[in-house]
């Protein structure tokens, strides 16, 4: 799975530990996240498109 989280955090000029505050989960796990290691759950997805304001298809797509 294709994310581009990485780019919405440099957006913000925010840290993966900043958003992993946020959405309240690891700062391993958002860098496994962003390096498509893993896949969020649903829950999870939802909340970092929320925290970045946009749709969970803008931030997450499947290869």
């Amino acid at each position: 799975m294709d994310n581009t989280i990485r780019v919405e955090r440099a957006k913000l000029d925010i840290s993966q530990q900043d958003l992993a505050e946020k959405v309240n989960v690891s700062r391993q796990t958002i860098h496994s996240i962003e390096r498509g290691k893993k896949i969020p759950s649903v829950e999870l997805a939802i909340r970092i498109a929320q925290f970045f304001k946009v749709s969970v298809e803008e931030i997450f797509s499947v290869k």
